[in-house]
């Protein structure tokens, strides 16, 4: 009896493996593939963790693979939220920039994550964007800071570099805000497995924790 129940448990447990691996998903995000020499490809445990996070702590349903998407692709519309990191040069095209005005003007949500030495470059590729707006800082009594999880000080400090404070900035269309802009905080850092920057457990819950709410908001304000 001990051995057919054995051998049922392992023809089971590989049926349940690939079961589990193959769940639909109802939500994509990705992180968004630039020009221009930087690192767009850095932090690559950063959005399979997040969206493990918020699946667990959200109730949402997000594809934990680590989708990869150009600014000039029509599939950036499949993506609720895109994250676009990097510490050095981005260049948009005519047509990146065409088509990122659409999908964000559409509703689309693009986060933007600091990770030290963006900063020069994505302000002039977002004026190309939109030239008629400029980042503004967001109140620390923005939503954004305050869905599941409240951050009454703002944006969190996840890595110190230059003694800055952490600032959130953003960009609002029509009075939506569709760009948020996470700079001096490392954020995506943050979210990477443990292993890699070896962060304190308090440390990546917050920025786990800020990058949940950021998602949340992006799903839901329309």
């Amino acid at each position: 009896m001990k051995k057919t129940v054995t051998f049922l448990l392992l023809l089971i447990l590989p049926f349940i493996a690939f079961t589990q691996s193959h769940k639909k998903f109802s939500l994509k995000i990705a992180k968004v593939k630039y020009t221009g020499g930087g690192d767009w490809y850095a932090n690559k445990t950063a959005l399979p963790n997040l969206a493990e996070f918020c699946n667990d702590n959200l109730g949402t349903s997000i594809d934990v693979d680590d989708e990869i998407v150009e600014i000039g692709s029509p599939e950036l519309f499949d993506y609720s939220y895109i994250y676009l990191t990097g510490h050095g040069n981005v260049v948009f095209s005519d047509s990146d920039v065409e088509n990122l005005r659409s999908y964000l003007t559409s509703g689309g949500f693009l986060h933007i994550d600091d990770n030290y030495g963006l900063d020069k470059f994505i302000r002039l590729e977002m004026k190309k964007v939109f030239p008629e707006l400029d980042f503004i800082e967001i109140p620390f009594d923005h939503p954004i800071y305050h869905q599941t999880f409240s951050f009454p000080d703002g944006l969190p400090k996840i890595h110190e570099h230059d003694g800055k404070p952490a600032q959130g900035f953003g960009i609002l269309y029509e009075g939506r805000l569709v760009c948020f802009y996470s700079y001096e905080s490392d954020l995506g850092n943050g979210w990477e497995d443990e292993s890699i920057h070896n962060d304190p457990e308090e440390v990546r819950l917050k920025a786990l924790q800020m990058g949940a709410n950021i998602i949340s908001f992006a799903l839901t304000d329309f």
